[in-house]
């Protein structure tokens, strides 16, 4: 191999060639972490988020009473003895049944948790796959879909829920359903404009015209250039639906005895105040609170890490 002699112009530009060959380039989604990463109150909510969930897992492994039986010895004067204690092992006290209120402020943040999170995957699910379809297939498909959507969201969505609650009787199981089929209607507009803006790209153009059919394109090429939008209104979107189970449980239409959620202990709570048993609302409302601005915080923290124009 011959050695050829560089000039030290010539050896500057060789180092400066060879440094830049050696970086690693970072993809979107490792900048979208990085920001994220930086964002300091999504971290904390993360954080905190993940105490919440672990504390509605694994919190009753903490004490010895469940959320069903009654202390019969405490019952009716719950205000004078219900009080919260670490050496009786009542940590939140009693409830106005005397029941003891930290087993049942652990299931209800289990459930509460889990509609929110189901019912947002439901809500996502349907509305990403009609928004991107009616956007792709476009003309009188897209018009049709767009003005059911239209009609839909004409009628309350509360009192959608409330009737299958009254008719189909009060279940978790329709909580989920009737919460996720009610909230898609956003999610699909959105999905449905995303698209609009996508089918018109090369690589779209290149799918067609290779002969992939429709559904491949949708499933393949489209739904995974909205994942940055799905995610971020997802988390937005979770939230909204533990708000939608409370105010359900609070009127009393939400899960039944012995199941419990934060909406209902809040509703119990607010019963028991008149005669000062303060910590059978505080508790409850405590980690709703937490919960949903950990939730909003993530969600801002995620569209400013996703798309860092629109801060």
């Amino acid at each position: 191999m011959l050695d050829v002699k560089l000039n030290p112009s010539q050896r500057k530009t060789a180092e400066m060639a060879k440094n830049i060959a050696n970086v690693k380039g970072r993809s979107l989604w490792a900048d979208a972490r990085r920001r994220f990463v930086q964002n300091k109150a999504a971290m904390v909510s993360v954080f905190v988020l993940g105490l919440v969930i672990l504390f509605s897992f694994f919190g009753g492994y903490a004490t010895e009473y469940d959320n069903e039986t009654i202390d019969w010895n405490v019952l009716g004067s719950v205000a004078k003895v219900g009080q919260p204690s670490i050496e009786s092992g009542h940590y939140f006290g009693f409830d106005d049944s005397a029941r003891d209120l930290y087993s049942r402020v652990v299931q209800g943040s289990r459930i509460s948790l889990a509609v929110g999170v189901v019912g947002a995957f439901i809500a996502v699910l349907v509305g990403t796959l009609y928004g991107a379809v009616a956007g792709f297939v476009g003309g009188r498909v897209d018009s049709i879909m767009m003005r059911l959507v239209d009609i839909f969201m004409s009628i309350p969505y509360m009192f959608v829920l409330i009737l299958l609650l009254v008719v189909f009787g009060r279940s978790i199981t329709m909580i989920f359903v009737g919460i996720g089929l009610t909230a898609w209607l956003d999610m699909s507009r959105i999905v449905r404009g995303q698209t609009l803006s996508l089918k018109n790209k090369e690589f779209i153009e290149a799918a067609m015209v290779t002969g992939v059919s429709t559904p491949k394109i949708i499933l393949r090429h489209i739904v995974p250039n909205l994942l940055g939008v799905v995610v971020v209104y997802a988390t937005l979107l979770v939230p909204q639906m533990i708000l939608t189970e409370s105010f359900i449980s609070f009127l009393g239409l939400g899960v039944q005895e012995p199941l419990t959620s934060w909406g209902a202990l809040i509703s119990e709570g607010v019963k028991t105040m008149y005669y000062g048993a303060y910590w059978q609302l505080g508790f409850p409302l405590g980690f709703f609170i937490v919960a949903i601005f950990c939730f909003f915080f993530i969600g801002d923290g995620l569209r400013d890490a996703l798309d860092p124009k629109d801060r």
